[in-house]
């Protein structure tokens, strides 16, 4: 079970509950006398009941597909499902820092989210998508990679971040010579701190949904075994250090793709509030 037995939330929680039934049991007792024949079995019926109570805590906890957080008065919603049919006004989608647009499982692979936008909106007219990234003066270009042989030789900041119709296409990871995305752990905060910047440029007082940024890429130099709790739990924390605010009703929602609900504790995301 990803969240433990004995877990710290899951305790407080369950005192809260003790505490309630206690003051509930304590004004009970004050106006109604039990027989003392009857006192040991009420006692022990009571801790049964407290035992299952706290059982069904825990199995829900690690059933549970949706958490909702409240950082610097704004409402991050974490939950499990498909980035594509949730509900949101803006939905990101990660690239690479050049903004390659040619999905051949060498450069972009057909069943990454980055994959199936391209295949999905802009199947047959590529040449629209690159002329939308190609004329946002709002990304920051870093530099020419003129050695480049294959895809796109333009070089942009990692968060830049471009508009296209209700998706915002965001640069997550470096490019090496042989096309093989990989980053830093610096890199990949420093990333999410101008993402975040780029989003309050952008959202407009609506709703954004993204991914777990960066659970595709295989090579994160210097953190090999980073896991998507950890890296959920870096987007949480980056957004509450980074200030920027999402009024009501608008919010963030992280999308977690369904099939690692095994691995992902949102129970523990409530300690970033």
């Amino acid at each position: 079970m990803k969240v433990s037995f004995f877990n710290k939330r899951l305790r407080h929680l369950f005192y809260k509950i003790l505490s309630v039934i206690g003051l509930f049991t304590s004004i009970i007792f004050i106006f109604v006398d039990i027989c003392e024949e009857y006192k040991t079995s009420i006692g022990f019926i009571t801790l049964i009941l407290l035992i299952i109570t706290y059982i069904g805590i825990w199995i829900y906890a690690n059933k549970r597909q949706v958490i909702k957080i409240k950082i610097n008065n704004s409402e991050i919603e974490v939950k499990f499902g498909n980035l594509f049919t949730e509900t949101a006004d803006w939905k990101v989608i990660a690239f690479n820092e050049y903004f390659d647009t040619i999905v051949d499982d060498k450069i972009i692979a057909k069943n990454t989210l980055n994959g199936i936008f391209i295949e999905k909106f802009f199947k047959g007219n590529i040449n629209e998508l690159d002329s939308i990234i190609a004329k946002d003066k709002n990304l920051y270009f870093v530099d020419m990679n003129t050695k480049r042989l294959v895809g796109k030789k333009k070089r942009y900041r990692l968060g830049s971040t471009c508009v296209v119709n209700e998706y915002l296409l965001t640069a997550l990871a470096h490019f090496d010579d042989k096309n093989k995305a990989y980053i830093t752990i610096n890199d990949y905060i420093n990333f999410l701190l101008y993402f975040w910047t780029e989003i309050d440029r952008v959202y407009a007082g609506k709703t954004v949904a993204l991914p777990v940024l960066g659970s595709g890429i295989t090579r994160f130099k210097g953190y090999e075994n980073i896991s998507d709790q950890e890296l959920l739990e870096l987007i949480i924390w980056t957004f509450k250090v980074s200030r920027v605010k999402f009024t009501y009703p608008s919010k963030v929602k992280i999308i977690v793709f369904a099939e690692k609900s095994d691995k992902i504790n949102l129970i523990a995301l409530k300690d970033y509030e």
